[in-house]
C-alpha cells in the first residue's frame, strides 16, 4: 500500500515538472520571436484602436488585426515600413489633398505626433441617401406636312415629367459634397414625351395657335449659332445643374485644375458637361440663358460620373453661382455638329 502511494506521488511530480518545462519553453519561443510592441491604429473615420503585436511590418500588423486598406486610402507610414519602436502609430486616411500633405509631413519629420497629423486631416464622411427625383421628358418632333407650303409647328401632346427613387452614396469633406455614386434607381412613373407636329398652314388664322419652325433659334448673335445653320436640332427638356473647378477635387496650383475631359480649359458661359450620347463639340442652345453674355449657346467639353443623357452640367465661375442656380428642368436645342 505504501509503495503504491509513493508511485502516485512520483507520477504527480513528473507531470508538474513537465508542465513547468513546457511553459518555460513557450516563453522562450515568444521572446525569441520578437519583442511585443504597443501600436495605435487610427482609421480613416478617426476611430482609434490599440493593439499588442510582435509584428514589425505595417502590412503584417494591419492584416493581423483584420484591417483592409481600400484603394482610395493611404497609410502613414506606408505598408512596407518597419515598426521598430516599442510604441508607434499607424494612420489611415482617404486619398485627398490633405492626405498628400500628411505624406509630405511624415517624410520631413521622423517623430511627427499623431495630433499634428490629424490636425491637417479633413475628415471625409459617407452617407447613403434616398431621394425622389423628376425624370425629364423628351420633346419629339413629327413632320406631318405634305408640301413645301408655309409650315408651322403645334403641340400635339403635352409632356409630363416622370418620377424615380434614387439611392446615392455621397462623400462629404468639410460638409461639402465631393463625390456622388448611384447605387440604384427605381422608376415610379415613366415620363410622357412632348410631341410637336410640323403641319402645313393653309390660312393666316391657323398661325395664331402655331409657331413657325426655325432650325436656329432667334438668339443667334453668337459664333456658335453660325456653325449650326441648316442643322436640325434635337429639342428636349433636360435636368440642368451647375459646377465649378473648385468642386473637382484639385487645388488651384494643380496642372489639371479647371481642365475638362476634352482637354480644353473650362470656361464660364461656354462649357457644359453632358452624357456620352453627345460627342465632344456638340453645341447646345438653352433659351433660359438667352440674356447672358453667350446668348444661351454652349459647347459640350466635359463629362461627369453622375451626368446621364437626360442631364447637363453648366460650368460657372464660382461655387456661390452654382448654389444660386441649383437644379432645374430647361428646354435645350442640341446640335450634333461632328
Amino acid at each position: 500500500m505504501i509503495k503504491s502511494e509513493q508511485a502516485s506521488l512520483s507520477v504527480i511530480r513528473i507531470a508538474a515538472i513537465t508542465i513547468i518545462a513546457i511553459f518555460l519553453l513557450s516563453v522562450c519561443v515568444l521572446a525569441s520571436s520578437g519583442s511585443v510592441k504597443n501600436v495605435k491604429i487610427v482609421l480613416s473615420d478617426n476611430c482609434e484602436i490599440e493593439v499588442l503585436t510582435t509584428k514589425t511590418l505595417v502590412a503584417d500588423i494591419l492584416e493581423e488585426n483584420h484591417i483592409v486598406v481600400l484603394p482610395e486610402e493611404n497609410v502613414v507610414p506606408n505598408l512596407d515600413s518597419e515598426i521598430t519602436e516599442s510604441s508607434s502609430t499607424i494612420v489611415i486616411t482617404g486619398i485627398t489633398q490633405d492626405a498628400s500633405k500628411l505624406m509630405e509631413l511624415a517624410e520631413q519629420e521622423e517623430n511627427v505626433s499623431i495630433d499634428k497629423l490629424l490636425s491637417i486631416y479633413n475628415k471625409i464622411t459617407e452617407k447613403i441617401v434616398e431621394v425622389e427625383e423628376e425624370i425629364p421628358y423628351e420633346t419629339i418632333i413629327e413632320d406631318v406636312s405634305k408640301s413645301n407650303e408655309s409650315k408651322a409647328e403645334i403641340v400635339a401632346k403635352e409632356g409630363k415629367e416622370g418620377l424615380k427613387k434614387s439611392k446615392y452614396k455621397i462623400k462629404y469633406q468639410n460638409d461639402i459634397e465631393i463625390d456622388r455614386t448611384t447605387i440604384n434607381e427605381e422608376i415610379i412613373k415613366e415620363p410622357t414625351n412632348k410631341v410637336i407636329q410640323i403641319i402645313n398652314v393653309t390660312n393666316r388664322n391657323s398661325g395664331e395657335t402655331a409657331r413657325k419652325v426655325n432650325t436656329v433659334p432667334t438668339s443667334n448673335n453668337s459664333s456658335l449659332a453660325s456653325k449650326v445653320e441648316g442643322i436640325e436640332p434635337i429639342i428636349k427638356t433636360m435636368n440642368a445643374s451647375a459646377y465649378t473647378a473648385s468642386e473637382c477635387g484639385k487645388s488651384p496650383d494643380s496642372p489639371g485644375y479647371g481642365r475638362t475631359a476634352s482637354g480644353a480649359q473650362a470656361s464660364a458661359w461656354h462649357t457644359v458637361a453632358a452624357g456620352t450620347a453627345y460627342p465632344m463639340g456638340t453645341i447646345i442652345y438653352i433659351p433660359y440663358f438667352k440674356d447672358q453674355p453667350n446668348g444661351g449657346w454652349f459647347v459640350v467639353q466635359d463629362r461627369g460620373g453622375s451626368i446621364s443623357n437626360n442631364k447637363v452640367d453648366i460650368y460657372m465661375n464660382t461655387y456661390n453661382e452654382c448654389v444660386t442656380f441649383g437644379r432645374r428642368n430647361l428646354e435645350c436645342y442640341i446640335y450634333k455638329v461632328n
